[in-house]
């Protein structure tokens, strides 16, 4: 297993930073990180490899990009959707030819229903903040989407994996997809969702930005390792974002976002699950909360690697 940090610049000072603390890859995970995309749709292949070089100069590999957004004029079927599609397959194709790059995730409009939910800023030890989310605190809630509007939305779902698949098979790059965040039940990549992906297309490059976070919210630990060992066993789980929370929609009807070792979950049995099941890519921390000092990437490298370091003992 690796470490892989947040795309923070290509600035000397940030790739320094990542190198010093022992990460071993960078994600990328906006749609518009790469020039092109705001101009023309998709990526310049020059300047992906560009950006590779650069990346790889500090020791360093690029493990996962994000290709550019399907927006609700895909998702709805409005005018001009179509030409989205069009981009962010070029797009897969750049980063394909780009070679070295394996991992791309595509993002969805009307994945989560935000709407339901009430966020606020929780406050923990020292006074750190972090993000916190109340579906219970929300007055007058909207409807949840109806059956009917679930299954389009896993039609033009279908219809985007159906023409990026392909291409992800020719060139041998991955698509990870994670899972809906907020986890509201019924959400379309929910825990029922989320099974469909790989059901749908049971392609071995088609798998799971596996999220402990945002599953840990929807039901807790046991969730989790649960998916863990299913999703691992065959494969699917391409890169791991370890996020502790406390609480979940289901025990709470909230919760709270938290360092890595003050939540709910025991990290160190979840990387052991993941061992367990063979896999070998990427950790990211993903969504650090802000400590004194700006020292949130270094805590949480350092506390991975001892994650690492345990495993091996």
């Amino acid at each position: 297993m690796k470490i892989s940090v947040w795309d923070g610049g290509l600035s000397d000072s940030y790739l320094k930073q990542v190198t010093q603390l022992g990460a071993d890859c960078i994600d990328f995970g906006n749609g518009g990180a790469f020039p092109g995309v705001n101009e023309q749709g998709y990526p310049h292949l020059d300047e992906v490899l560009k950006i590779k070089k650069r990346i790889r100069s500090y020791g360093l590999d690029i493990n996962r990009v994000t290709l550019p957004n399907i927006t609700e004029k895909f998702m709805r079927g409005q005018p001009g959707g179509e030409k989205e599609l069009e981009n962010t397959c070029n797009a897969l194709r750049v980063f394909a030819e780009a070679g070295g790059i394996p991992i791309a995730r595509q993002r969805f409009w009307g994945d989560t229903f935000d709407s339901l939910m009430t966020r606020y800023a929780s406050v923990h030890r020292g006074g750190y903040t972090s993000r916190g989310e109340s579906r219970a605190a929300t007055k007058n809630p909207p409807p949840t989407p109806t059956m009917e509007e679930l299954e389009e939305w896993w039609k033009r779902f279908t219809e985007i994996y159906a023409a990026l698949v392909p291409i992800a098979d020719e060139y041998g790059i991955k698509l990870a997809i994670h899972p809906s965040d907020v986890p509201n039940p019924d959400t379309p990549l929910g825990s029922l969702g989320f099974h469909r992906v790989i059901d749908a297309f049971p392609s071995k490059n088609v798998g799971y930005l596996y999220c402990c976070g945002t599953r840990a919210e929807a039901g807790g630990s046991t969730i989790v390792l649960d998916e863990i060992n299913n999703y691992g066993r065959k494969g699917r789980i391409f890169m791991v974002h370890l996020r502790n929370v406390r609480g979940s929609l289901a025990t709470a009807g909230a919760f709270e976002e938290v360092l890595l070792d003050d939540g709910d979950m025991n990290p160190f049995k979840i990387v052991r699950e993941l061992q367990k099941v063979g896999f070998d890519g990427c950790i990211n921390a993903d969504h650090i909360p802000k400590l004194e000092g700006d020292v949130g990437l270094a805590y949480s490298v350092g506390y991975i690697k001892a994650l690492f370091a345990a495993l091996a003992a």
